[in-house]
Formats: structure tokens, C-alpha cells, sequence
């Protein structure tokens, strides 16, 4: 039996992604859930790696929020009570409906490089899986655009400390068929509010596009409990 490193080790960095993109599944996916603590050891076994290309996977993951280090203890897998996802979701039915009326009524949003990204998402959702990293790359594009629309900048700076990306993800690895073509179709909407300049309706899909990304959220976490 030979002792060598397996074969995703020969590029160290190949190794190191390798290990990023398959703990980053495991944790969007429920496997590794908020609370879990990742032992560097136990995931260099599983993931067929040693520790060092681990420990730079867990860095990522730090940094983008997916999980969190504490010193003396290690690496955990970050987690929302129901209270953060209810605050969270709270001021964002209060600030992203408002900050789309002032996108609509300001008019200076790009209609068309928001009807492309809607379009895009729509592509990354066909398929047998849809491709969650996409949609939520798009995602974030979309929302960030209607937020430098609405000609705020401070309120883009709110929003964007509300929404965490790892949360986003999450809502999107969650979804069902059902809510994932409820989202894209409200995409196209807000798009079409945007460009009628019709601020009372644009703000009620933004408003009916966020309630329903947290009851998504919501019903998911009831059927766990």
C-alpha cells in the first residue's frame, strides 16, 4: 500500500479548493449545521487531503462568513437563531421596499444590465440542480444595482450590513422549485416596475420578494424542529 498523498494533493492549491468547495457544500447543504465544530483532522480525512490545504479552506470559509474561529477552541459552522433571521429579515421588508421607490422614482437604475441579470438567473436555475453559487452571485448584483439606484448611499451601507451573504446563500440552497420560480419571476417584475417609474409598485414586490425568502427560511426550519 503506498504511503504518497492523494492525487488532488499534487497541486496544493487544486488541494486547498478542492477542500474549500466540498466543506462550503456540506455547510449550504444542512450536513455540517450552525454549531458544528470542524475539526481540522477529522475533515482532512474525509475530504482526502492533508491538514494544511484544510486549515486555508477554513480561512475562506472565515471569511466570507460561513463559519467562525474562536480562539483556544477552533472552527465552527456559523449559525442564525431564530431571532437574528427575525431581525434580519425585519428591516430588510422595511429598507430594501424602500430603497426599490426610490430606484423607481429616481429613475437612474440600468433597466437593461438588470433585465440581463434576471435572464442569467433564470439560466443558472435550469437544469437538474440549479447552480445556487450563480443565482446568488447574480442575486447579490441585482440587489446591489436597485440599492445604488435609489441614490442613497447610506442606505446601501445599512443594507448591506443586514443581508450576509452566507445568509443568502443559504435562502437560495433551501429553496424549493416552487419558491426558487417564485424569486426569478419577481426578478422580472421589480425589473418591469422599475422601468414603468411605478414606486408603490415596486416597493410591493420588493416587499412580497423578501417576506417570502424569510417564510422559505421559516417553514424550512419548522420541518427540522
Amino acid at each position: 500500500m503506498s504511503d504518497s498523498p492523494p492525487a488532488v494533493e499534487h497541486d496544493p492549491s487544486h488541494a486547498s479548493d478542492h477542500a474549500y468547495r466540498l466543506i462550503r457544500a456540506q455547510i449550504l447543504s444542512g450536513e455540517r449545521q450552525g454549531g458544528d465544530w470542524l475539526r481540522e483532522g477529522d475533515l482532512a480525512e474525509s475530504v482526502g487531503v492533508s491538514r494544511t490545504p484544510v486549515r486555508e479552506a477554513l480561512r475562506r470559509l472565515t471569511a466570507e462568513g460561513l463559519v467562525s474561529y474562536e480562539r483556544n477552541r477552533g472552527v465552527q459552522v456559523a449559525a442564525w437563531t431564530a431571532e437574528d433571521l427575525n431581525e434580519i429579515f425585519s428591516l430588510r421588508s422595511l429598507l430594501e421596499p424602500w430603497a426599490c421607490r426610490l430606484a423607481a422614482t429616481a429613475a437612474t437604475v440600468d433597466l437593461d444590465e438588470l433585465d440581463r441579470l434576471a435572464h442569467d438567473m433564470d439560466a443558472a436555475a435550469r437544469g437538474s440542480v440549479a447552480d445556487v453559487d450563480r443565482i446568488t452571485e447574480l442575486n447579490n448584483r441585482f440587489h446591489r444595482l436597485i440599492l445604488e439606484g435609489s441614490n442613497n448611499r447610506r442606505l446601501g451601507s445599512v443594507v448591506s450590513s443586514v443581508v450576509q451573504v452566507p445568509l443568502v446563500w443559504q435562502t437560495f440552497s433551501h429553496y424549493s422549485d416552487t419558491d426558487l420560480r417564485r424569486s426569478l419571476a419577481h426578478h422580472h417584475e421589480l425589473v418591469s416596475a422599475l422601468a414603468a417609474a411605478d414606486g408603490d409598485w415596486a416597493e410591493s414586490v420588493m416587499r412580497s420578494h423578501v417576506r417570502a425568502a424569510w417564510n422559505s427560511l421559516h417553514t424550512e426550519d419548522d420541518s427540522k424542529s
